[in-house]
């Protein structure tokens, strides 16, 4: 490992007071190991970190007690083992923590939950309580009422987003390979230790799991994940959950696994954090190069004269994108008017606002302090 390398894990480690740690279903297919995932939280928590577990395996352990080989496909089916599985693993998680002197608290997301502004406070105070009363929050989607269209996806990018909720300086995907790696003719060749950039290159490594019998994701969905995280100005590290001291060489800034860098120096604002990564879009305002040029050099607001187009129906406060003239997002905020309203104001000067809709309104579409960039 070069000095370079050195310094990027020490410096992640340095960094970091709150870590989210995710836990795949292939590690879990064999329950035996959670007390000694456990006893490697146990000892983070000893060393003051505040630890986050994002875990799967619940559709996995629900399998397992029905005798069931292979993952069904069916939405229903699926959500039937996760509600026969969750219970089973808080559980085994709870009489783990109990051994090692603390205690488990479950929380079950949905997409729909965190992305409105109200349940996402709620669910975020809900984690730094359990925190502050010296409680590991255990999260996983609630799987027994997700639908498709709702769904986070899988527990990488579900941890990514914890992650960016929560403020966590370094995110921790424990996995069954020990990091990405350079391929040829896709045979696996060297590990990469760091990753300083996401680049086309990096992200043509991606492949998906090739065991679809009991876990859904695979490299591709932790390249996903590592992109949000890093956005938002913090570390992902993935590494191999098997080695069952693993956690313990990622906090002594061994060279295991692969970690990912911050994309910028600066850590994103909780407000730019929902924006960016938590809002659904309700429309879409369709920009010239002047306004486009506006927003991405010079961070200025979203003003009326710029608009071409829009899509969408939408009402002020929802969450719109901004695109560009070919076609490209390049940034999304909170609208300050409605689709109809927009329509009669778009192209004109933000001082003629008043004279066409009968009233004052705001000068800006989307205000400054209510958009985020797109990454």
């Amino acid at each position: 490992m070069n000095d370079k390398s050195v310094h990027f894990r020490q410096q992640a480690i340095s960094r970091t007071s709150r870590v989210v740690i995710k836990v795949g279903t292939r590690l879990l297919t064999d329950t035996s190991k959670i007390p000694l995932l456990m006893e490697q939280i146990y000892k983070l928590r000893v060393k003051g970190y505040e630890v986050i577990l994002v875990s799967s395996g619940a559709v996995g352990i629900g399998m397992s007690m029905i005798q069931l080989p292979k993952r069904p496909q069916q939405l229903s089916k699926i959500q039937a083992l996760a509600s026969i599985g969750q219970g089973k693993l808080i559980s085994l998680y709870e009489d783990a923590a109990k051994k090692n002197g603390f205690h488990a608290g479950q929380l079950l997301l949905t997409l729909t939950g965190v992305q409105k502004r109200e349940q996402h406070l709620n669910m975020l105070n809900c984690i730094n309580t359990l925190l502050d009363m010296n409680i590991l929050p255990i999260i996983n989607e609630n799987d027994s009422v997700s639908v498709d269209e709702l769904t986070f996806g899988d527990n990488d990018l579900l941890a990514a987003f914890v992650g960016a909720m929560t403020r966590c300086q370094t995110t921790i995907i424990l996995t069954t390979v020990d990091g990405l790696h350079n391929t040829n003719s896709g045979v696996l060749k060297n590990r990469i230790s760091v990753v300083e950039k996401l680049t086309p290159k990096i992200q043509s490594l991606a492949k998906d799991t090739d065991d679809t019998n009991a876990s859904i994701g695979g490299m591709r969905s932790k390249l996903k994940a590592a992109n949000i995280t890093t956005s938002a100005g913090e570390y992902l590290w993935i590494a191999d959950g098997r080695d069952i001291s693993v956690l313990e060489k990622i906090f002594n800034a061994e060279d295991v696994g692969t970690l990912f860098l911050p994309s910028k120096n600066k850590q994103m604002s909780s407000k730019k954090r929902w924006l960016s990564f938590f809002t659904r879009i309700r429309g879409q305002l369709f920009v010239d190069n002047g306004a486009a040029n506006a927003v991405l050099k010079n961070g200025c607001s979203l003003l009326p004269s710029g608009i071409k187009s829009i899509k969408g129906e939408f009402k002020r406060g929802d969450a719109v994108e901004i695109v560009s003239s070919n076609n490209k997002a390049i940034a999304k905020g909170l609208i300050n008017y409605s689709n109809q309203e927009v329509n009669k104001i778009l192209g004109i000067n933000s001082d003629k606002i008043q004279s066409v809709l009968g009233y004052s309104g705001d000068q800006e579409v989307v205000h400054r302090d209510n958009l985020v960039i797109d990454m």
